[in-house]
């Protein structure tokens, strides 16, 4: 029995483990997805902004997040988790073999490492909404903060036993914990940073600014879309029994599934709107089928999830035109994808979820959103007080990767 429990501990330890680093390898996605949706002059610096922000959501959630998030019986109270530093020692081998339905499953240290590429990545959603116009360092500075203290706690209101979670909120792998906190994180600093140059006319004209390189930006869809498996198979958290292994298949295929609908159904919207086949929305379809779908892939059937998943795609666009038209100059359509989207998967958790009620889905968004929001926005405030969160107009029209890190993704070689 006890060879048994140990063979489950390691099989599960080893999911947990790939599951996340298909999740850090979404970072990757990230990175191309904004790279080809930027433009070139600006393509150096968010790569440089992805490289940085991953290594110090690693940092900042070892030192305080995770502890902030996971207190375990050191919480203070349901809203308040305390603070502690620094990551504990593993599971013993005597209380995993123990059994009962408080040993340990897996190990608390692929714990951590799942849950710090889940930082990661919402942090991610905030550089593509201010890309081509923010300093790189005030990003920076708002990523030790973000990742340190505004994500971990909202994420201990749910996943670390919080009031939240007690109120029967439901986020089964974070489309709001994760991608509504990013999308929040990042109006509050665009609204503050104001849109780009040449984006709105003085009429209310609205100038598409294209992207560099459609082909870097795909690729980045398609990575995201693969690591979206580990995002949300991962959070299943076991593999090692017939149920489990049977619920995993099935979050695979509804998660796929809603992709597969975001981006049909995104497709038919541009063309009924534009006449055209717009790839930006349907890499964005795509996109929003997977973050409506993160709330709840397990209870929908694979049909069910298509649909969830189609309506996102529908969404995404208008809401992508709404924000235009408010003049919130989103280069990516992370806003949109993010937090639009990421609402509406955690409404119709209800759809497909008996235990889900509207009373506690609405409650969870408002609570998240307004936290974010407000912690977001008042630690922007600072930075822009402090350092400034914006580069002159003449570096803007230079380009960030020249004024602010010296050197340019695409330059042009001359020789005989």
């Amino acid at each position: 029995m006890e060879a048994i429990t140990e063979v489950k501990y390691a099989l599960d330890t080893f999911y947990f483990l790939v599951s996340g680093a298909l999740v850090m390898w979404m970072a990757a996605g990230f990175s191309m997805l904004e790279a080809g949706l930027v433009r070139a002059k600006n393509t150096a610096e968010i790569l440089t902004k992805n490289v940085a922000l991953y290594a110090i959501a690693s940092v900042m959630y070892m030192l305080v997040g995770y502890n902030i998030m996971y207190p375990g019986d050191a919480a203070i109270s349901s809203i308040w988790p305390g603070i502690s530093f620094l990551l504990g020692a593993d599971n013993e081998v005597a209380a995993v073999v123990a059994g009962g339905e408080d040993a340990p499953y897996y190990s608390t240290m692929s714990d951590f490492f799942f849950q710090v590429v889940f930082v990661a990545t919402a942090m991610s959603i905030v550089s593509g909404a201010v890309a081509e116009r923010m300093k790189l360092w005030a990003f920076l500075a708002f990523a030790v903060v973000m990742t340190g203290f505004i994500y971990p706690l909202q994420g201990y209101w749910k996943w670390g036993g919080g009031f939240l979670d007690g109120l029967g909120f439901l986020d089964f792998a974070g489309s709001g914990v994760v991608h509504m906190t990013g999308a929040a994180a990042a109006l509050a600093g665009v609204l503050l940073l104001g849109a780009r140059k040449g984006k709105y006319g003085p009429n209310g004209e609205i100038n598409a600014i294209p992207g560099a390189n459609m082909p870097l930006a795909t690729l980045g869809m398609f990575i995201l879309w693969m690591g979206w498996f580990g995002f949300n198979g991962g959070s299943e958290l076991k593999l090692s029994d017939v149920g489990e292994a049977n619920a995993v298949a099935m979050v695979f295929v509804n998660t796929n599934m809603a992709a597969a609908g975001g981006v049909i159904a995104a497709l038919i919207a541009s063309k009924l709107l534009f006449g055209k086949a717009d790839l930006t929305m349907a890499l964005n379809g795509a996109l929003a089928g997977l973050v409506a779908i993160t709330a709840e892939p397990l209870t929908p059937s694979a049909l069910a999830a298509t649909a969830i998943g189609g309506v996102g795609g529908v969404l995404v666009v208008f809401a992508i035109i709404t924000l235009d038209k408010l003049k919130i100059d989103d280069p990516v359509g992370a806003i949109s994808v993010h937090g639009v989207v990421g609402i509406w998967g955690l409404l119709a958790v209800v759809l497909t979820n008996p235990e889900a009620t509207l009373t506690a889905q609405l409650i969870g968004i408002a609570t998240i959103f307004a936290w974010v929001f407000g912690a977001s926005f008042v630690t922007w405030l600072v930075l822009k007080a402090v350092m400034g969160i914006r580069v002159s107009a003449e570096e803007e029209y230079e380009g960030t990767d020249l004024t602010e890190c010296g050197l340019e993704a695409y330059p042009e070689f001359t020789g005989k």
